[in-house]
């Protein structure tokens, strides 16, 4: 029986339509308020740009956004690895509830994540006391920054892991070890370079959250100018302070990290999918 193709497609005014509204939508809202940072960052000229992004204070929010990336995504890189690990290789009790866990910071507000460890490690918290006679501070400071940081961005790196590991099955670990491999030496000859596409596109999503993230750490922060702010918190001061230019300077970094994220995903997305569809032949 032969069908006729066109009754099963929609009209070429509709695809023309949909499509143009589409690209309208991102016109709008995305490329538009993208171009503008840009705009608005050089409209007084290059020299007034990069002395908005080199200025004292400029200078450590930048260093401090890095830091704390430096020392968030390895953190997440290695208990992404664990949790996936165990979840996509053993069965084990509690199993459907560290997977709920991992998704908590999906479901919970950044704020609420800030206030949880203020009231933590604040000086009138549940630990404060205790750290503050043992000469530690870990609000208002980096190692606040820090953990706000690490809990909103943890889910990305397990969650990109779980699925992959999942699919491909523990037939190959088995493998090795029946041959003689370790444990150790299964992990690094086996399972990583099968899962190291999916591993770097979880940490590529990771460090951009790491360095956008704005509500958890503006709370754990106290905007202490020059020592506690991040690159999201130095544009939120210096556009209330009306400094227009400068704001927009430092939010063009921001966003031209975003697209070199965008651009390596998109490239990763291309490999990765490419192997994989290459190992299902």
């Amino acid at each position: 029986m032969r069908v006729d193709r066109s009754a099963l497609t929609d009209p070429a005014w509709v695809r023309v339509a949909l499509t143009a509204t589409a690209l309208l939508f991102l016109a709008l809202f995305l490329v538009l308020p993208l171009a503008s940072v840009f705009v608005e960052a050089f409209r007084r000229g290059f020299d007034a740009y990069w002395k908005a992004i080199t200025e004292p204070d400029a200078a450590a929010a930048i260093r401090l956004t890095l830091l704390v990336a430096v020392i968030a995504v390895p953190a997440n890189l290695i208990f992404g690895i664990a949790a996936s690990w165990c979840i996509a290789k053993f069965d084990f009790r509690g199993k459907n509830l560290l997977i709920t866990l991992i998704d908590i910071p999906f479901s919970v507000s950044p704020v609420i994540s800030g206030l949880v460890y203020v009231l933590l490690f604040g000086l009138n918290g549940l630990l404060g006391p205790v750290l503050r006679e043992q000469g530690i501070q870990i609000i208002f400071a980096l190692p606040g920054l820090v953990l706000a940081t690490i809990f909103v961005t943890f889910p990305f790196v397990a969650r990109e892991l779980i699925p992959l590991m999942q699919e491909q099955g523990t037939e190959e670990e088995e493998a090795a070890l029946v041959l003689g491999a370790g444990g150790w030496q299964t992990f690094r000859r086996v399972t990583l370079p099968n899962i190291k596409w999916g591993l770097l596109y979880g940490v590529l999503l990771c460090n951009a959250r790491a360095m956008g993230e704005f509500g958890a750490v503006s709370v754990v922060s106290g905007h202490i100018r020059g020592e506690t702010n991040t690159m999201p918190l130095h544009v939120e001061i210096l556009y209330n302070e009306y400094n227009f230019v400068a704001a927009f300077a430092v939010a063009s970094l921001l966003a031209f990290l975003a697209l070199v994220t965008l651009v390596a995903k998109t490239l990763l997305e291309w490999r990765f999918g490419a192997e994989l569809a290459a190992t299902r032949r």
